[in-house]
């Protein structure tokens, strides 16, 4: 008699409780998003809903307002969701021109420099800083740039450094040879180069990101392209602030309109 009720009471623990699904109100989400990394999806929502219902999917969320609780108490769960959200395509020598503005300043530095990349994605901008800074004679002691991103796999990404074609495209053969190893289709970059940026995972909104320190210049280029209009003007008075001297303009992007 025992028995009987030992094997059913195991075959209760095995029930799995099915939940009704809800992806309805993405409202409550955006807003959480937006609130703690400034990117509106405002004109994408489509998109956002879509990209949320798989993520819910994937992690057995049956919910929205579930993901929300969730997010909310689990800090890996929010870096996940954020990773899952934030893209990062980019490539060397983008936008050139500043790039070169930047070493020219440097260049007039009667001491080192520190230089501030956000965001530095998977880390073609503050490498391609490096690179152009000793192509013009800089020395490597006289320069250290800090690149942050709110993308976890980006900055993992950039510390390995690994790249392919589409990301080196705009290099020429001379200066690929120079500081890339070839592998097959990868592109590795020189150990040279990778010691000269550190890499950390950064949200500008946070209360922390003033610990960073302060810096000489301030690259953020195509980063407030994801921002609405307040939420432009906040970012840039954070990153005004990162400087040392405030007399120097910070570099934004041809697509950071005000």
């Amino acid at each position: 008699m025992f028995s009987f009720f030992k094997k059913k009471e195991k075959r209760a623990q095995n029930v799995k409780i099915e939940y009704q699904e809800d992806y309805n109100d993405i409202e409550p989400i955006s807003k959480y998003f937006h609130n703690e990394t400034g990117i509106t999806f405002e004109k994408q929502m489509s998109i956002l809903k879509s990209k949320l219902i798989s993520f819910c999917k994937q992690r057995e969320i049956h919910s929205f307002s579930k993901l929300l609780e969730d997010i909310k108490r689990d800090s890996f769960l929010k870096q996940e969701l954020i990773d899952y959200l934030t893209t990062n395509e980019t490539f060397f020598y983008r936008e050139l021109k500043q790039i070169n503005g930047l070493v020219q300043l440097v260049k007039k530095s009667n001491s080192k420099v520190d230089i501030l990349c956000a965001p530095s994605a998977t880390g073609e901008e503050p490498y391609s800083i490096a690179i152009a800074l000793l192509e013009a004679g800089v020395s490597a002691s006289s320069f250290h740039i800090v690149g942050i991103d709110i993308n976890s796999d980006a900055i993992s990404k950039a510390k390995k450094a690994v790249y392919r074609e589409r990301n080196v495209r705009n290099l020429s053969a001379e200066i690929i040879s120079k500081y890339f190893i070839k592998n097959s289709s990868e592109y590795i970059l020189n150990q040279n180069i990778k010691s000269l940026v550190s890499f950390k995972i950064a949200n500008l909104f946070d209360s922390s990101f003033s610990s960073l320190g302060k810096f000489d210049f301030v690259f953020s280029r195509n980063m407030l392209i994801y921002f609405d209009k307040e939420t432009k003007l906040k970012a840039k008075s954070i990153l005004e602030s990162m400087r040392k001297d405030n007399t120097h303009k910070v570099f934004f992007g041809h697509a950071d309109l005000f």
